[in-house]
């Protein structure tokens, strides 16, 4: 299937605009297809061939302006349009087919109660597999929407939606919007509803979820609430559309979709047992950053994919500063430290690397390979350097002055970097500081040397020249004892009035920059006794987070890490930390970094770091249910640990009836050999829902038996019939096995089989499933000979590609770092 080209997409815009589009869709036809009727309204600015994209099961009828059009000339998603100018309509009649890989209008059954339900997710190119469109994001029109549906179902739109005496829902006509903004979801959803500010606000979710949503409603009301009031304030522009719905779905591909009026979140955001105060944080930042697109990327959407900055960067960091300013949670910037700019420094260590803004998309599947942590997280720690650089009140001059001068319109790096300019100084050159941070990529090594010599090391293959508005700091037995700041514009400078006796000196200490801090190796020897006594979490994130940039880099063992994990978990006391750090310490130091014959002895000094914090921590508290997590990875108590917690005896207070606890501990259990098909079933039963039926899929995978990892992988790479969550649950649970020797068949069978899923997988859900099932924890050179050769076929999936390139990048770390640190 050919994807839209930017000069396609240019001879389109050039040729015609979309003026309205009108979309009837028939969901009351079963389980597997529905109707789609479009009428596309457009005016043609000369005599021109063109083409509507369009993917069904059956075309039935295409007509221009009454004129049937020659079905059988539809091939791959295009069919031919000659255009004369002037107004035109065209109209087309389809059946389509429900998805299960998150792409277009995906469909779900709950095991919990029997009910199906639908949404619509268009991004990035799966309108077509929905209705008839003109799939460019600069040919945005308003969308009158009508829905057919089963009685017991609700639909929900980008416009409100109400129910005619004959049960056919309509949706308000909507303001312009890009393709791949439309979405509709409709079931037998829950709802609980308020209003805020002029806003009606809706939550909406699973019928067998109505408990949680009831739960967790009033502390998301009021981060959406406080969101749009501060968001108000500081763009000037009251909020632009209909009802404002978040719609929790069933095996939603991403974290959420900011369609205008009608976001998609996934439902796993309603907690179903216990949550950590991270995990409650991470949706508190979901919700404000899908709200903060609602301005950038809904009101004003990029022209073409190269500018999806625009969109992602713009949310990433208005969601965190709002956190901070206007919810509470005020140690959002170091959750993002330890958990969105640790994603991005891992995205510019790998070959796929680009730059923020100006990154090549001749056509759209390629956008898909830079929606990444360099979009998302660099993104956001460069507009706070922007900030350093002209003032924030500039900033926000600039930023109302391009929503304002672009609204319901498209707008580029270009138009931004123009409401920059006028907002700054004159003598400040924002098209200067644009071509250093944003169109370059890589990111630069900052250290600091006992002489107070500060250096700036940006990478030899990506030479740059960058400017860091930043702060260095020095501790000593916990204490801050100096702190300067500074903006570094050289290769290297003196740094006046620092502590250099001090046991730890931190570069970056704020995190004000994008950059990978060095310490010198007297930080280095004193981190395990000093960085536990470090009081400010900016500082201990910015710390750990340079410590796995070292690891990944083969410049620091990975033992360090070990150690120190085993030193500052105890005491610490940040959420995000502990939990982040703590993930990574037992997924990827522990189990790719170490060397096998190292690793179980480094898991049972962080079971004991787990079992140190559960007797210390408050009964209940998040601490405690992180450390409880912690121990349900890492421990070899089968008999006093495993199996109680999995008859739901002695459990952490708190944890008792939580049943995906009870799905961490099953699934360790059947990694060992000491869960069987029996078993899983018997657990099953008491937990019949979406995620029951998900955690029973990854403990199946990791049974260690050959039958079982055979049955796991042909599931996993020839059912057609999975949804894209059960195919991750698949691949989660399947290299995990103490016996290497049963899986090592498998390495050379995932470059086979895995792209050959892109015959009936879409792009997203595939590259997700490629990066899962990748045999990352064989860290062996064969390995890494069977990927390269793969990565040699022109035939490779994009997204498949990218996924690949991605893994290969850690492997090679791991490889090296074995090597490099080999005892």
């Amino acid at each position: 299937m050919p994807s839209l080209t930017l000069d396609e997409a240019r001879d389109r815009t050039d040729l015609l605009t979309v003026r309205r589009m009108e979309v009837d869709l028939d969901l009351d036809r079963g389980a597997e297809h529905f109707g789609s009727t479009t009428r596309i309204h457009l005016t043609a600015s000369r005599d021109g061939e063109t083409f509507v994209d369009v993917a069904p099961v059956t075309l039935h009828r295409a007509t221009l302006d009454g004129v049937e059009l020659d079905a059988t000339s539809l091939a791959e998603r295009r069919l031919p349009v000659s255009l004369t100018p002037g107004e035109h309509v065209v109209e087309v009649e389809a059946t389509m087919a429900y998805s299960h890989d998150g792409e277009g209008l995906h469909r779900a059954s709950d095991p919990a109660d029997g009910s199906d339900y639908v949404y619509g997710h268009m991004f990035l190119d799966a309108g077509p597999t929905v209705f008839a469109c003109i799939d460019q994001p600069d040919l945005k029109a308003p969308y009158v929407v009508t829905a057919r549906a089963p009685q017991d179902w609700v639909v929900i739109g980008n416009g409100r939606a109400t129910q005619d005496a004959d049960g056919l829902w309509r949706l308000r006509e909507t303001q312009p919007l890009a393709t791949y903004y439309v979405s509709i979801c409709a079931g037998p959803y829950v709802q609980v509803r308020e209003e805020h500010d002029g806003i009606s606000l809706g939550m909406y979710a699973r019928a067998s979820l109505q408990a949680e949503l009831e739960r967790h409603a009033p502390e998301m009301m009021a981060v959406t609430r406080a969101s749009f009031d501060y968001f108000h304030s500081i763009f000037g522009i009251h909020y632009p559309f209909d009802d404002y719905d978040q719609v929790f779905a069933p095996e939603f591909n991403a974290g959420a979709m900011e369609n205008p009026g009608c976001v998609v979140i996934r439902d796993s955001y309603l907690f179903r047992g216990a949550a950590s105060d991270d995990e409650v944080l991470t949706r508190a930042n979901t919700i404000s950053h899908e709200m903060a697109h609602m301005w950038f990327g809904d009101l004003v959407t990029l022209r073409w994919w190269d500018d999806l900055w625009l969109n992602e960067s713009f949310a990433e960091y208005m969601a965190h500063r709002c956190l901070v300013a206007a919810t509470g949670y005020d140690q959002a910037w170091v959750d993002a430290t330890v958990a969105r700019k640790a994603w991005g420094y891992s995205a510019e260590r790998s070959p796929s690397t680009h730059p923020v803004a100006g990154s090549p998309a001749p056509d759209a599947k390629s956008a898909l390979a830079n929606f990444d942590g360099i979009s998302y997280a660099k993104g956001a720690a460069v507009l706070r350097q922007l900030i350093a650089w002209i003032g924030d009140d500039a900033f926000l001059e600039g930023i109302r002055d391009y929503l304002g001068g672009h609204a319901h319109g498209n707008a580029t790096l270009a138009d931004f970097l123009g409401a920059m300019q006028r907002a700054s100084s004159d003598e400040l050159d924002v098209a200067a500081w644009s071509a250093a941070w944003l169109e370059t990529s890589g990111v630069d090594v900052i250290a600091v040397d006992r002489q107070g010599t500060i250096t700036r090391t940006p990478p030899q293959d990506r030479p740059a020249d960058r400017p860091h508005a930043m702060d260095v700091a020095t501790y000593s037995d916990g204490a801050r004892t100096s702190r300067v700041e500074l903006t570094l514009d050289s290769p290297s400078a003196q740094v006046e009035g620092l502590d250099l006796a001090a046991p730890l000196i931190i570069p970056n200490a704020g995190d004000l920059t994008w950059a990978t801090p060095q310490l010198d190796g007297t930080t280095l020897d004193a981190l395990p006794g000093q960085l536990p006594q470090v009081t400010d979490a900016q500082a201990r994130a910015v710390v750990w987070v340079g410590l796995r940039d070292g690891a990944a880099l083969s410049l620091v063992d990975p033992r360090r890490l070990v150690e120190l994990g085993e030193a500052a978990l105890p005491v610490e006391d940040d959420d995000s930390i502990f939990s982040r750090i703590g993930m990574h310490l037992t997924n990827r130091v522990i189990r790719v970094l170490l060397p096998e014959d190292e690793q179980d002895e480094a898991r049972a000094r962080m079971a004991a770091v787990g079992e140190q914090v559960l007797a210390e921590a408050e009964p209940g508290s998040s601490r405690a249910l992180h450390a409880a997590r912690l121990i349900a990875r890492t421990t070899e108590d089968v008999d006093g640990r495993l199996r109680p917690w999995a008859d739901g005896r002695g459990l952490p207070s708190g944890l008792e009836g939580d049943q995906d606890f009870r799905w961490i501990v099953l699934g360790q259990l059947a990694r060992r050999g000491l869960l069987d098909e029996a078993g899983i079933d018997a657990a099953l039963a008491h937990d019949r829902t979406m995620t029951g039926a998900l955690g029973a899929l990854t403990a199946r995978a990791a049974i260690p038996t050959p039958e079982a990892k055979e049955a796991a992988w042909r599931e996993l790479t020839t059912s057609r019939e999975l949804s894209n969550y059960e195919l991750v649950a698949l691949a989660a649970g399947f290299w995990g096995p103490a016996d290497r020797d049963l899986v090592l068949p498998y390495v050379e069978r995932y470059f086979a089989d895995v792209p050959a899923m892109s015959g009936w997988i879409g792009e997203d859900a595939l590259s997700r499933v490629a990066l899962m099932a990748y045999p990352s924890r064989i860290v062996t050179p064969e390995t890494l000979r069977l990927s390269r050769a793969t990565l040699e076929r022109a035939d490779l999936p994009q997204g498949v590609r990218r996924s690949m390139v991605d893994a290969q990048s850690e492997l090679e770390e791991a490889l090296l770092s074995r090597e490099r640190f080999a005892r």
